[in-house]
């Protein structure tokens, strides 16, 4: 992998892993468009590195309220709200671990073609579109209760199908719930940083047990591009969300859906 391969696939990760547009549908694009092959575990875990740092330290205060209100409900019977929340987290985590456990060896084989990928961005921009618009936006995410911290989190599960977008679906499930535009993305953010740990947890075990070859430089640029790009678009998706909601998004998804579309049916 070149240091340019690298720089763009990183950036690619670091914008569209919490915006609601789908990585997988960018990322088939170098290989498809420009032939480049497949990344390699090595940048897998590299990239899920920078992107997971990027969220820890955004959310760094929220990061550190969680945890020690979560170690209080365990050891000092802590019940505020962010003991709740905390908890609310873990259990909307489950969902994923149990259909990533059952469900990833079935989804490799059948569900990563290319027009998979290019329908289920076409048709969860579209969910997410009818959510935004009928969302009665009045919960913040301390108040999701087991059986919302549930719904959102079987809609985390359901991300793994290429294409969807967690992102986009936790926030779609959460909008539908009737959350706030800003509370949704936090609660879908918040959400990311364990099941990005644990997979990438998984992705590193893999390449210990792999004996892949390790290129320092690139993977060095894979951590830095992703935590940077990521970081950056945490940022302006919460502040953009809060004026113009999720329109820009759906209408991108769109786009591109039709756009992958019409790349595979002309070759």
């Amino acid at each position: 992998m070149s240091y340019f391969e690298a720089f763009i696939l990183a950036l690619i990760q670091g914008i569209t892993e919490f915006l609601p547009v789908s990585s997988s549908a960018h990322l088939i694009l170098p290989s498809a468009v420009l032939g480049w092959d497949d990344q390699g575990l090595a940048f897998d875990v590299a990239v899920h590195v920078g992107t997971l740092a990027a969220v820890i330290i955004y959310f760094r205060s929220e990061v550190i309220a969680l945890l020690s209100a979560f170690f209080g409900s365990i050891f000092k019977g802590d019940r505020s709200k962010e003991a709740k929340l905390a908890w609310m987290i873990i259990l909307a985590t489950i969902p994923a671990c149990v259909f990533g456990l059952f469900m990833k060896d079935i989804i490799e084989i059948y569900l990563r073609s290319a027009y998979v990928i290019a329908t289920t961005t076409i048709v969860f921009g579209l969910l997410l579109w009818w959510a935004d618009k009928r969302s009665s936006l009045e919960f913040d995410e301390h108040q999701a209760t087991w059986k919302k911290a549930l719904f959102i989190g079987v809609a985390q599960a359901m991300a793994m199908i290429p294409g969807t977008s967690r992102s986009g679906a936790t926030i779609t499930a959460a909008l539908y719930l009737g959350f706030t535009r800003e509370a949704a993305a936090r609660f879908s953010f918040l959400m990311s940083i364990p099941i990005i740990l644990l997979a990438g947890g998984y992705l590193g075990l893999k390449l210990v047990t792999s004996g892949e070859p390790i290129l320092i430089g690139p993977l060095f640029t894979g951590v830095v591009v992703s935590f940077i790009s990521a970081y950056i678009c945490i940022h302006y998706f919460l502040k953009l969300i809060s004026r113009m909601g999720m329109t820009p998004f759906v209408i991108y998804r769109l786009i591109l859906g039709v756009g992958l579309f019409a790349f595979l049916l002309a070759n």
